[in-house]
C-alpha cells in the first residue's frame, strides 16, 4: 500500500494543538487534567472521533479513543501521552511557561517536548486520518493519559487495574521515551527508539537514635548516621553492566564513527564516540542519588530521628544488586522502604513494528540511523506491560544539532522546533498506514 502523505493541514495544526495545550496548566500535583482531557474529547470530536473520557478521582481525567484499521484481526497498536507536566517557576524562564509562545522558530512552554508535543501529534494525525478517511494498517488505540508525571497512580496504572477492557487486544504500544534525533555530527543523527527501560526504586531512608541537647556528645545521632549513609551511597559508582539495546547503540555509534568499539573495555571504547559518550553514561550502570533530607526542630536539640529520601535506578536484570548494594551501604541504625517501587522493562529490538519505525524515520531523514535505546527513567509504558503489551518509546521529533533536548526535560525555557512538530505529523502518519 502507497502511503498517503500528511496533509499541509495536520503539518499546519501540529503547532496550534500544541500551543493550545501548553495553555493548559495541568502541573502535577498542583493541577488536574480534567480541562485539557474535555478539550481533548472536543478536538476529536470535531473529525467525528469518538472517544471515553475517564476520571479515577475528581479531575484526574484520560482520555481513550479507538480508530478502525485496516486489518481488524491484527493486534492494535496502543499510542499513549501524558497530559499532564511538572511545575514550573514563571520567575525563572523568558516568557512564561504556560503561554505556548511562539519565539525564534520554537514554540515555548512547560511541556513542550514533554509531551504535549507528542499528545499535539497523536491528536493531528488522527485529525488527518478522519478527515481524509485513511485507515491505519491495523486498529490504532489512543490514550491521553493523566498523571505520568507522578507515577501514573491516577492514570495509566488506574486504567490497567480497572479499565482493562478499553485496552482490548492491544498487543503493541508505543510512547515517550525515544525517536528523537541525536545528532553525531554535521549532517548525521541517531534516532534512538525506546526497547527498554531502567527499572524505579524510590526509597525513604530513616535513622533512629538517641535525643538530647545539641551541646553533649552523642554517638546514637540520627543526622550523624543518616548523612554518613547518604554519602555513602551519593558516592557509590555502581559498575558497567553493558545490556543489549546499550550495546547495540554503542556498537552501531562506533561503525558510523569509523572506529572500534570493545564491550571488554567500555570506557575506552566511549572515549571513541564523542557525544554519544556524555549520553549514554546514565544507562551504563545502576544510580542511586541521595535528594531530599529532614531532620530536627531547634538548633540546640538532637532530634530522634532523620528521614531521606534516594532516587534509585536499576537495569533490566539488576535489580537485586541495587537492593544488596544500597543495604551494605546503611549503617545499622537506618532502615528504608520504598516510596515508588516500579519494574525495568526491555523487549527485542525486532517485529513488523520496529522495521516500521525505522522505515518511517528513514524516509523522512535519509540522514537519520535508528537504533535500540535504553530510557534512564520511566514511562507509562511499565503499567501497559502488566496488560502483556510489548512497549517501545517513540515519537519522531527532528531537532537542531544545537539544541540540548536532554536538558530541557523538566528544565528551564522547554522549547520544542516547529519544524520538529511538522517532521513528527508526517512520520507518525507514515507509521500508522504501515504499522
Amino acid at each position: 500500500m502507497t502511503p498517503t502523505p500528511a496533509s499541509e493541514q495536520a503539518q499546519t495544526e501540529v503547532v496550534d494543538l500544541c500551543a493550545e495545550l501548553i495553555r493548559f496548566d495541568t502541573s502535577n500535583p498542583t493541577s488536574d487534567e480534567r480541562a485539557a482531557a474535555d478539550w481533548v474529547v472536543d478536538r476529536l470530536s470535531e473529525v467525528g472521533l469518538a472517544s471515553e473520557l475517564v476520571e479515577s478521582a475528581p479531575g484526574r481525567a484520560s482520555v481513550i479513543a479507538r480508530i478502525a484499521g485496516a486489518d481488524p484481526a491484527r493486534g492494535a497498536l496502543l499510542v499513549h501521552g501524558h497530559l499532564d507536566v511538572v511545575p514550573a517557576d514563571a520567575s525563572e524562564w523568558q516568557v512564561p511557561p504556560f503561554s505556548g509562545e511562539i519565539r525564534d522558530g520554537y514554540l515555548w512552554g512547560r511541556g513542550a517536548i514533554d509531551m504535549k508535543d507528542t499528545v499535539a501529534v497523536m491528536l493531528a494525525t488522527a485529525r488527518h486520518f478522519a478527515r481524509t478517511g485513511t485507515r491505519p494498517a491495523r486498529d490504532v488505540v489512543l490514550a491521553f493519559l493523566a498523571d505520568e508525571e507522578a507515577g501514573g497512580k491516577f492514570g495509566a496504572h488506574w486504567l490497567v487495574e480497572h479499565r482493562p477492557d478499553l485496552f482490548s487486544g492491544v498487543t503493541e504500544a508505543i510512547g515517550e521515551g525515544g525517536g528523537f534525533s541525536f545528532a553525531l555530527d554535521d549532517t548525521r543523527r541517531l534516532y534512538p527508539i525506546e526497547n527498554a527501560q531502567r527499572g524505579m526504586a524510590w526509597m525513604e531512608l530513616t535513622a533512629n537514635g538517641r535525643a538530647g541537647h545539641g551541646s553533649s556528645p552523642n554517638d546514637e545521632n540520627a543526622v550523624t548516621d543518616l548523612a554518613e549513609s547518604l554519602t555513602r551511597i551519593g558516592r557509590e559508582t555502581f559498575p558497567i553492566r553493558l545490556i543489549e539495546p546499550v550495546r547495540a547503540l554503542l556498537e552501531e555509534a562506533a561503525r558510523l564513527y569509523g572506529v572500534p568499539f570493545d564491550e571488554n573495555d567500555v570506557e575506552a571504547s566511549l572515549a571513541r564516540l564523542g557525544p554519544v559518550a556524555d549520553f549514554m553514561q546514565v544507562v551504563l550502570r545502576n544510580s542511586a542519588n541521595p535528594t531530599m533530607f529532614t531532620a530536627g526542630y531547634q538548633t540546640n536539640v538532637i532530634p530522634g530521628k532523620a528521614t531521606a529520601r534516594v532516587d534509585g535506578r536499576f537495569l533490566p536484570g539488576h535489580e537485586q544488586e541495587l537492593i544488596d548494594t544500597i543495604d551494605k551501604l546503611l549503617l545499622p541504625s537506618v532502615s528504608r522502604e520504598w516510596v515508588n517501587h516500579d519494574i525495568a522493562m526491555e523487549t527485542a529490538f525486532d517485529g513488523p513494528l520496529v522495521d516500521a519505525m525505522c522505515d518511517a524515520v528513514r524516509a523522512e531523514d535519509p540522514d537519520g540511523h535508528p537504533v535500540p535505546y535504553c530510557n534512564p527513567g520511566g514511562t507509562d509504558a511499565k503499567a501497559f506491560t502488566h496488560l502483556g503489551i510489548r512497549c517501545f518509546g517513540f515519537k519522531g521529533l527532528k531537532l537542531p544539532h544545537d539544541l540540548d533536548y536532554g536538558r530541557l526535560f523538566h528544565g528551564v525555557d522547554e522549547r520544542v522546533p516547529l519544524e520538529g512538530l511538522r517532521f513528527g505529523v508526517r512520520v507518525m502518519t507514515r507509521l500508522w498506514q504501515s504499522c
